[in-house]
């Protein structure tokens, strides 16, 4: 080839290269997974908007509105002219402050009002939490089944998620034995879900101690999500880790919110709690992001944990009810095997009875083929496994009314007996 050929074929390539279409959107942000659950709730309601009666066990929120005290103090803050302008970025001093007694009085654990960060949900605190925390490569022990964001914010933080699996034998809870057997030089993060979103476990204090001992002998950090901290059943019992394991305070993150507890999903408000070399990190690092939440919506939390916790027993009540119906119904189906809910409100089937058989003329082989055929047929809105790294299950939310409840199982008992 002579260099005027040579020159040719590279002018050629460079053409062709050229003419190539380049993605518009960054490597980073196309590689996140879609939100199954919102995905499944998304689905449900465009159907319910073409005039399907679709039952939708999908959306884990609660479906009583929010306590009207509450709501009354967001008014009188939307009316108040100090609440239309920026405020400090780590959120209302006087929220700051009420968290860290909230803290004490349902936890247990002490913390300064200077360790608490206000962000915009509790969703956000798992990301910052992350970004606080990991460098490119740390490894973070993931138990599965997980919520379907933990990867995802691990991932977009730079830190590489290690599933460690779980099933319903165990209570889908992970053992000290497992997590030793994942630790790698290079893992830097625990997370530790209790209650539990999908699965509705509680670890017990003597589980919870054996962890928390587990992470500090072996100078791991733990991200502990308590965000159902008040929505436990029977005689399981939410454990706050670095109260139990004092040890463990300094090198653990605790991330929570108004949205359970409180029936406040749409307001978008969460914290996270932290070692103050931490915490002064994350709330740098919130100043250049999303600054201040909402001052209005930071109002009504103030009232919400500053409030008795009266409303949020009326709501437990309910969900204990629900969540027995629910199991009760669900044990009922032929290959339907489900855990009683300990926490949360979520029962989490398996349903590996239900796959690689004819239903109603249809044969599934995955939970996520049957989420289809189910949500097609009947009418049925769930979340397959997959999408919580644990196939062959499937989360069913009982934050819903009694009727649509006993109306959606029946549904699916339908469609398996047919």
């Amino acid at each position: 080839m002579t260099v005027t050929n040579y020159f040719h074929c590279v002018s050629m390539a460079a053409v062709v290269a050229n003419s190539l279409p380049k993605s518009r959107v960054s490597k980073r942000l196309a590689a996140i997974a879609e939100s199954a659950t919102l995905a499944v709730d998304s689905k449900a309601k465009a159907l319910q908007a073409k005039g399907e009666h679709v039952i939708g066990f999908g959306a884990g929120e609660p479906d009583f509105p929010t306590p009207e005290y509450i709501v009354e103090a967001a008014v009188r803050a939307a009316r108040d002219p100090k609440a239309h302008r920026y405020t400090p970025a780590a959120g209302l001093p006087q929220l700051r402050e009420a968290i860290a007694v909230k803290t004490k009085r349902d936890s247990g654990f002490e913390c300064a009002a200077s360790q608490v960060l206000v962000t915009v949900g509790g969703k956000y605190a798992v990301f910052v939490a992350f970004a606080a925390l990991c460098d490119p490569g740390d490894e973070v022990l993931c138990p599965a089944p997980y919520w379907t964001t933990y990867p995802e914010a691990i991932t977009l933080a730079g830190g590489v998620p290690v599933v460690i699996d779980t099933t319903q034998e165990t209570e889908f809870k992970v053992t000290v034995e497992q997590l030793e057997r994942a630790k790698t030089p290079k893992t830097k993060v625990l997370l530790f879900v209790s209650p539990d979103n999908p699965s509705g476990a509680v670890y017990s204090r003597e589980e919870t101690i054996a962890i928390g001992k587990w992470a500090a002998a072996n100078d791991v950090w733990v991200v502990t999500d308590e965000i159902y901290e008040h929505l436990t059943y029977g005689e399981h019992v939410f454990t706050s880790m670095p109260t139990v394991v004092p040890e463990i305070a300094d090198r653990c993150v605790i991330v929570n919110g108004v949205a359970k507890t409180y029936a406040m999903t749409g307001w978008r408000v969460g914290w996270m709690i932290g070692p103050p070399d931490v915490m002064k990190a994350a709330i740098n690092f919130q100043s250049h992001t999303t600054s201040n939440v909402s001052n209005v919506a930071q109002y009504a939390a103030l009232a919400a944990v500053s409030g008795d916790l009266s409303a949020v027993a009326m709501m437990r009540e309910s969900f204990a009810r629900r969540g027995a119906l629910m199991h009760s119904m669900l044990n009922q189906i032929a290959g339907v095997n489900c855990m009683a809910p300990q926490g949360a409100f979520y029962c989490f089937p398996d349903f590996s009875g239900l796959l690689n058989r004819s239903l109603s003329g249809v044969v599934s082989a995955t939970t996520l083929e049957l989420a289809d055929v189910v949500l097609d047929r009947a009418k049925v809105a769930f979340v397959p496994g997959e999408a919580f790294g644990l196939a062959r299950y499937a989360r069913f939310s009982f934050a819903l009314g009694d009727d649509d409840l006993r109306e959606g199982i029946s549904r699916l008992a339908s469609f398996v007996n047919g």
